[in-house]
């Protein structure tokens, strides 16, 4: 066990040492379990997407958990409160210096190829994280890894990182067998140390079986046998296998909600995007995105939309009225902020006339199905501002890459728990969603986004957040509609703890009643 003095600490390790009494095996917001002592019952999960890989190097967030968390053991998982929580390792703590993170490792866990966690083991599997497509993105300030003695490792760091342990808990941090990392072969034949393997009947696209693995570290967290989990894109098909007893998860949308009482359902739900307009050329650095680098534009579109109409008719109710990119509730989101833009399409014309678009301007747009369902409004507010859209339709698939080109976009982004991240992932660093943020031609928010990364962890960064939250949000960055839930719905034996960041949580937050 550490016992070193523990000061100067990173407001993420903060949070994480104020668990690192609890067992790594416990029962809490983002550890499932329940039930008692030896209870087992089957879990048929319906998730929206098939999973992107087996590979944690190549996985996505989004909808893997489920997947992934069957499969592999994390070294910190999230909470719920996009705080993280010990899993395979037991504490943390952090230098002075906030450049090196040194961490316990669990003693019992062992791999399904009958290989041993340990430290070694452990570095091995951060090292492959560190390069990989996807979970690099975790670990872009780390310098190395380090086995200090068989059940310790320390990750030294070039600089302050104060999310590196929220993207760890968020599934960045999986754990993989090293001969499975050195033979290629974890994106079809996954090996990890977790509650479950891979079963041979599954179906690759359509079901995916699991046995359950004996005396595993953490088992009491993980009472589901047998376990299933089902990609299934279609609202209609997942709420029939609902009903009809196939699933007892779903990921579910307003209809599922409304019949959950007649059913005796649960329903977990929690913001998990925001919906708007992205714009991707703040500095009107192209001849038809020249409009949204003047700030009066920006305003006029944010007075222009009428949120709360938006979320009551198109979201269904299922969300929250809000301006900003911060999740409603959590640390940087400021209620104050949200009447800012009250709707006035007057104001919003007066703001055009001002910036030289009394008559409008035209604009090229993206879009794809799953967006048309804001298409008609788009067109009826910017016809009222005499702007001209015209859209290429793309596929679903090819929107993503497609929408950052365009100078603004019809989008409904991700957000994360951990204000920190925010202010990296929707602010400052180069997102698929903004790949050229531009914050250096804005000096006010580049020198408040430095003081968010060097403030005192705790009350004076959260303030320091809020201020670049008010500036953004004056400068407007974005014309945020409002905030959309996740929602999923089970049956009465298990409830679902949401994870900002994740579309669908993993195992350890679906949690068996009683």
């Amino acid at each position: 066990m550490m016992k070193k003095t523990l000061t100067g600490l990173a407001a993420v390790a903060a949070a994480a040492l104020a668990l690192t009494s609890c067992s790594s095996g416990g029962s809490g917001d983002g550890s499932g379990g329940g039930g008692g002592e030896g209870t087992v019952v089957p879990l048929n999960v319906g998730n929206f997407l098939d999973v992107t890989s087996w590979d944690p190097a190549l996985a996505d967030i989004g909808f893997d958990g489920p997947y992934l968390s069957a499969i592999y053991d994390p070294l910190v998982v999230d909470n719920g409160k996009g705080e993280p929580e010990p899993a395979l390792a037991t504490e943390w703590e952090v230098s002075e210096d906030f450049k090196t993170i040194t961490m316990d490792l669990r003693t019992d866990a062992v791999f399904s190829n009958g290989e041993e966690f340990n430290a070694e083991a452990a570095v091995k599997s951060l090292e492959y994280l560190k390069e990989g497509v996807r979970s690099q993105e975790a670990y872009t300030k780390v310098d190395s890894f380090e086995v200090v003695d068989e059940d310790t490792i320390a990750i030294h760091l070039t600089q302050r990182d104060d999310t590196i342990l929220y993207f760890m808990g968020l599934g960045r941090s999986y754990m993989m067998a090293p001969a499975a990392i050195d033979d290629g072969s974890l994106a079809t034949a996954p090996v990890g140390s977790g509650p479950y393997t891979l079963s041979d009947s599954s179906v690759a696209g359509s079901e995916y079986h699991f046995d359950k693995v004996a005396d595993h570290w953490a088992a009491a967290d993980f009472p589901f046998d047998p376990l299933v989990i089902s990609p299934l894109s279609d609202p209609t098909a997942m709420l029939n296998g609902l009903e009809g007893g196939q699933f007892n998860v779903i990921y579910g949308d307003q209809t599922a909600m409304d019949m959950a009482p007649d059913y005796d359902w649960n329903v977990s739900s929690g913001v998990a995007t925001w919906v708007g307009l992205q714009f991707t050329d703040r500095t009107g650095s192209t001849e038809m995105g020249k409009p949204l680098g003047d700030l009066k534009v920006r305003q006029a579109l944010n007075y222009a939309f009428n949120g709360a109409e938006m979320l009551g008719a198109i979201g269904q109710g299922a969300g929250v009225d809000t301006n900003q990119v911060f999740p409603d509730g959590t640390a940087g989101n400021l209620p104050e902020l949200n009447d800012l833009y009250a709707p006035n399409i007057d104001t919003a014309k007066k703001l055009l006339a001002e910036a030289g678009y009394a008559d409008g301007f035209e604009v090229k747009m993206p879009m794809a199905q799953p967006f048309q369902a804001w298409q008609a409004t788009v067109e009826q507010v910017f016809g009222e501002l005499n702007i001209t859209v015209s859209w290429d339709e793309y596929q679903f698939m090819d929107y993503m890459g497609n929408a950052p080109t365009y100078p603004m976009f019809i989008g409904v982004i991700s957000m994360d728990g951990n204000p920190v991240a925010t202010v990296e992932r929707q602010i400052v660093n180069p997102q698929w969603y903004n790949p050229t943020p531009g914050v250096d031609a804005f000096p006010e928010i580049q020198a408040q986004a430095d003081k968010v990364f060097t403030a005192e962890p705790g009350d004076a960064q959260t303030a320091e957040i809020e201020k670049l939250n008010e500036l953004v949000t004056d400068q407007a960055f974005y014309s945020v509609w409002y905030q959309a839930n996740n929602a999923y719905i089970s049956t009465s034996e298990f409830t679902v703890t949401p994870v900002i960041g994740m579309m669908f949580p993993t195992l350890r937050h679906i949690n068996l009643e009683g």
